[in-house]
């Protein structure tokens, strides 16, 4: 079920906000956002339900071990079982086809994914690693983990909540007629950029790369491309609106996610502002555990490098989506590099050429395979002789 269909809106959304507001104490109306959460995501996903509590326990149990003695082994087998499950289910296909694609003869065959398995996994690992650092305490009842994990506004499709940011209001939160218009409004706005916008503009965009190669041309390459850029923006921030909107709705305070990144005048500034979450869940997770850029000037470097190689594989197990990180961190490297790339940032050049650049690495987000990201390529910078 996803939210701008009727059955959500008309439906599942005004039973559960009239049972919700009925009810007379925190504790109660939790215990209804667990059933309707896990509701939700059985609606979708019937079978995987089993998944979705079985990472919420595992990973509730081995946060009270880790917080009766600490132990980094203990952290490495937990952070160990939540990239396993996300690699069988994600990347395992993937994964054997290189190993066939280089001549082993191995059995192929791939998992369907589940829903919201990238986001809940990061959520739930990001949880036991705060109670490794000391961050947060491990939370002894476990529907409140569970409530963490499972909450419907931002199950599916983020943003990827942290726990030390919303612990304290799964205990104890406001429910204001001023939040809840609040919530409304946001979430309208989050359904008019998916309804009406992204999937607009999605017309055209598949339309063009639904053509055979010898009928794109050189400006219908750049026209999709940019294109692609604002169908994408448009269905992210609206779902992440949506999100932020629902969770207002029932007294809860997301961060932000996105904050106006086509607005961006430098690759370094996009990423601060474009799927923020994601962005900081690597940065405290990943890139300052390799040590950031407090080491030396070369290991910087490998480490941002390393960071957008998994932030590509993060978002899907295809060629495509790998070079689409690693092109980014490129991008993003060598504005540190170059001075002239410096000098532009905060100018109108700095946002032409930032836009340009985003829209070029967003061909291989949406291309099915490299092939179709080349030949959209070769339109786009080669094919000048056919307008």
């Amino acid at each position: 079920m996803v939210f701008s269909s009727l059955n959500f809106l008309l439906v599942f959304l005004p039973i559960v906000l009239l049972v919700y507001f009925i009810l007379p104490n925190i504790l109660i109306k939790n215990g209804l956002l667990v059933v309707v959460s896990l509701l939700f995501y059985a609606l979708g996903e019937p079978y995987y339900i089993v998944l979705l509590l079985l990472s919420s326990l595992v990973n509730y149990l081995f946060a009270r071990t880790i917080d009766k003695g600490k132990s980094k082994i203990k952290l490495v087998i937990a952070v160990a079982f939540n990239l396993g499950m996300l690699f069988i289910f994600k990347y395992l296909g993937f994964f054997l086809s290189i190993l066939n694609s280089i001549g082993l003869n191995v059995p192929q065959y791939e998992l369907r994914l589940p829903i919201g398995i990238s986001f809940f996994t990061f959520q739930i690992m990001s949880y036991v690693i705060d109670v490794y650092t000391g961050r947060e305490k491990a939370e002894k009842n476990y529907f409140n983990v569970l409530l963490y994990i499972s909450f419907f506004p931002q199950l599916i499709a983020g943003p990827i909540v942290k726990y030390h940011d919303i612990s304290a209001q799964i205990k104890d939160r406001q429910h204001t007629v001023e939040k809840f218009a609040t919530g409304i409004h946001r979430f309208i706005i989050g359904l008019s950029k998916k309804v009406i916008l992204s999937n607009s503009i999605a017309v055209v965009v598949d339309s063009i790369y639904g053509l055979d190669n010898s009928q794109i041309t050189f400006l219908s390459g750049w026209i999709v491309a940019a294109l692609y850029c604002f169908q994408l923006y448009f269905d992210f921030s609206g779902y992440s609106d949506m999100a932020i909107g629902l969770g207002k709705m029932f007294g809860f305070d997301f961060l932000e996610n996105f904050n106006y990144p086509l607005f961006s005048t430098g690759m370094k500034e996009f990423w601060r502002r474009w799927h923020i979450s994601l962005s900081s869940w690597f940065k405290e997770y990943l890139y300052i555990p390799l040590g950031g850029n407090r080491i030396s000037e070369k290991r910087t470097v490998v480490n941002q490098f390393i960071v957008f190689f998994f932030t590509g594989v993060w978002h899907g197990a295809n060629y495509t989506f790998i070079l689409w990180g690693l092109m980014n961190g490129l991008f993003v490297i060598l504005e540190d590099k170059i001075k002239a790339l410096r000098k532009i940032r905060g100018t109108l050049l700095g946002w032409i050429y930032t836009f340009i650049v985003v829209s070029i690495c967003f061909v291989l987000f949406r291309s099915e395979d490299l092939t179709q990201a080349m030949n959209i390529y070769y339109n786009m910078f080669l094919n000048w002789g056919q307008h």
